[in-house]
């Protein structure tokens, strides 16, 4: 057997050795030159190869078609004839600020097209315009599109203010205004509001073929000040009743009284508790007082009966308004006032304007909540007037959506504060 597998072995080798792929391949040379191509023409085919640059901004009121294009780094004489002389550009586009503006351009700037995104009053739908080239021309139409919605969750740590907060995280200035709207009966965010303190936000956003034209409604909220959670989110018990804010417990945030009669806006927002220039002494334990520009809105905290309106002595121009259970709201200083004696008002409704008369050495307002006579902290009144709980029928409803607000409030105070 050994022998058998040695000689076959051998047999194996002696075939190879005899096959015709052991003799030498002949080698055959082949040279040739080859020139290369120029930079030049290989640019010339990447414009060839329409190439497009794209590049976004919101427009002004201040803009016309050259500066429009500029800040958006077109050099198109051609275009902006076409937008200075076409009747759509002219009245939906220039001139008008906060539309979402888009533009398609080659590599020289010139051009291609131009998208204007705004939505309506219905916030349903929006308005697009588009002005692109057609050949050696251009086009303008304009279009209706639905939005869409989408929620966004965000939080915030207060440094200095509310809207320097949202600033950084980039939430917007409305929504900031809607937070202190639905904690208005629970934060004075005039004065209460301290460093360290923070919040967690779940919003709509309105948007436009994947782009966001506005912020929408609030859905819920946490705000944590000087240590102590207040949660909110918003409930609507059936389509024929109006829906509002409600704490997880399921009482309604909408209490008799708010707790500052100053509109909340960005003007307002740092302004601390003032010391009195004139008497040298803190006035917190009589009033309160908001440093406010002159002209800014001074609001009814509740529901009542103008007593007075007009000239008081040092007060300068002020309005009393009498509540029920022996209440009363003063708001002194007043440039301007706008309610009469007698007069019903309901809360929120604007009584006059931030001024400087009387005893006031700058414009601010003076306010003080009364009861039967004696000065009480307008917080402390706010937080314990009277609040509605969500209906029997509704609770289960109320109950399941806020387990879900809960779990949504914990995700959003994990969301990055700034960007």
């Amino acid at each position: 057997m050994s022998l058998l597998l040695v000689l076959g072995a051998g047999g194996a080798l002696a075939v190879v050795g005899l096959s015709p792929l052991s003799a030498p391949l002949p080698v055959k040379q082949l040279v040739e030159s080859v020139s290369t191509l120029s930079l030049d023409s290989q640019l010339q085919s990447l414009v060839r190869g329409d190439v497009r640059l794209y590049r976004s901004d919101t427009s002004r009121t201040s803009d016309n078609a050259e500066s429009l294009l500029a800040r958006l780094n077109v050099t198109d004489a051609q275009a902006a004839d076409f937008m200075r002389t076409n009747p759509l550009a002219r009245s939906n586009l220039l001139g008008r600020a906060g539309r979402l503006v888009r533009v398609e351009m080659d590599s020289d700037n010139r051009l291609w097209r131009l998208t204007a995104r705004w939505a309506t009053d219905s916030n349903l739908n929006f308005k697009r315009l588009v002005i692109e080239r057609q050949g050696e021309e251009f086009a303008a139409r304009l279009e209706d599109g639905e939005l869409s919605r989408s929620v966004r969750l965000s939080s915030a740590l207060i440094q200095t203010s509310l809207f320097a907060a949202t600033d950084d995280a980039r939430i917007p200035d409305s929504v900031a205004v809607q937070l202190a709207e639905i904690f208005s009966g629970e934060i004075d965010f005039h004065r209460a509001l301290r460093v360290g303190d923070r919040f967690s936000v779940s919003y709509e956003t309105l948007d436009a073929d994947g782009e966001t034209l506005k912020p929408g409604k609030v859905l819920s909220a946490e705000f944590v000040n000087r240590g102590k959670s207040f949660q909110a989110l918003w409930f609507q018990e059936n389509s024929t009743q109006p829906g509002g804010y409600f704490n997880l417990e399921g009482q309604s945030l909408r209490r008799s009284f708010l707790a500052s009669p100053l509109v909340f806006s960005r003007v307002s927002s740092g302004f601390k508790m003032r010391f009195h220039p004139i008497l040298q002494t803190w006035r917190a334990h009589l009033g309160v007082d908001y440093a406010a520009p002159t002209g800014t809105d001074v609001r009814a905290i509740g529901l009542g009966r103008v007593e007075s309106a007009g000239s008081m002595g040092g007060y300068g121009n002020t309005v009393v308004i009498k509540h029920n259970n022996g209440q009363s709201t003063v708001y002194a200083h007043l440039s301007k006032v706008l309610v009469k004696r007698g007069q019903s008002v309901v809360q929120g409704q604007s009584i006059g304007k931030v001024g400087a008369t009387g005893w006031a050495t700058g414009p601010h307002l003076h306010f003080e909540f009364r009861v039967n006579g004696k000065h009480q902290d307008p917080l402390l009144m706010a937080r314990q007037s009277e609040s509605v709980p969500v209906s029997a029928q509704a609770r289960p409803a109320f109950e399941q959506l806020a387990q879900q607000v809960s779990r949504q409030l914990a995700s959003a105070a994990l969301a990055p504060s700034s960007p």
